[in-house]
Order: structure tokens, then C-alpha cells, then sequence
């Protein structure tokens, strides 16, 4: 009987880790792709694309010449511009956006893309010595207005 239970369990371990990394290779898998387009000489870019790999996207990085055509031949509005565009899934994501409102725009068919105007201190990819203004994500929706997705508050 002892033997019995001694390989029921491990047959039940070796199901619990099958289970495991069966969940864990779908999950690496399902990491979302984004395009950025930035200008060589921006190191705030740099880090903001470091902050959506650690999140676990895959970042295509392209560096620009002309980032003010990429913003107009991706429908950014001059109103929330920022230092760097992105791609994902065919809307646009401006400026230091955090990777939560990147994934949620993603599920998101109202709007075409998403910015945090400016380049606010404390946003990803502008952390500067735990200094943080408040700010806004923005989601531009189909009709052309503005609605906030997310406040993020001073410090």
C-alpha cells in the first residue's frame, strides 16, 4: 500500500510541474510586441522601452530622424505629445505611458492610442531622484476626444 501512495505522488508532482511550466511557456508566449519610435539621442526613450521589457513586452526599437512625421503618420494629436512613439496592435501610445494602461489599451477597441503629454517627472522612464508631478494617461478615443485612463498623483 506504502508503494502505492509513494508513486501516486509522485505522479501527482510530476503533473503539478508539468501544469507549471505548461502555464508558464503560454504566458511567455502571450508577451505583448510593441514598436517604438524614438530619436538617437534620447536616453529618457531608452529607459522607458528597459521599463516595458521588464514588464515583459517585446520592443521592436526603431530610431527615427523626423519623430514629428512618425507622430502625424500615426495620428498623435500635437496636444499629447511627447518624446517617443509606439505601436501596439495598430494604436499609437505616447510618451511615458506605464506598461498597465499599455496592456489595457491593447484590450481596449474605442480608442486609438494613449499618451502621457509632456515629460513628467516620475513617470516611467523619467524617475528622477523619487521626484514625482502628477500627471495623466490620456486615451484618444475614435470620435476625437480626450478621456483620462489613469491619474497618477504628485509625491
Amino acid at each position: 500500500m506504502n508503494a502505492k501512495l509513494l508513486l501516486k505522488g509522485r505522479a501527482l508532482r510530476i503533473a503539478a510541474f508539468a501544469t507549471l511550466f505548461i502555464a508558464s511557456a503560454a504566458q511567455a508566449a502571450e508577451a505583448l510586441t510593441i514598436d517604438v519610435h524614438r530619436s538617437a539621442s534620447c536616453g529618457c526613450c531608452k529607459k522607458w522601452i528597459e521599463h516595458l521589457e521588464a514588464n515583459g513586452f517585446k520592443v521592436n526599437d526603431y530610431v527615427e530622424s523626423n519623430m514629428s512625421e512618425v507622430k502625424q503618420r500615426l495620428g498623435v494629436v500635437p496636444r499629447l505629445a511627447s518624446c517617443h512613439t509606439a505601436v501596439i496592435d495598430g494604436k499609437f501610445v505616447e510618451g511615458h505611458v506605464p506598461a498597465a494602461q499599455v496592456i489595457e489599451l491593447s484590450k481596449r477597441s474605442d480608442l486609438l492610442g494613449i499618451a502621457v503629454p509632456g515629460m513628467p517627472a516620475g513617470s516611467p522612464g523619467m524617475e528622477v531622484g523619487g521626484t514625482q508631478h502628477a500627471y495623466q494617461v490620456i486615451g484618444l478615443t475614435k470620435a476625437g476626444t480626450d478621456h483620462v485612463i489613469a491619474d497618477y498623483p504628485a509625491n
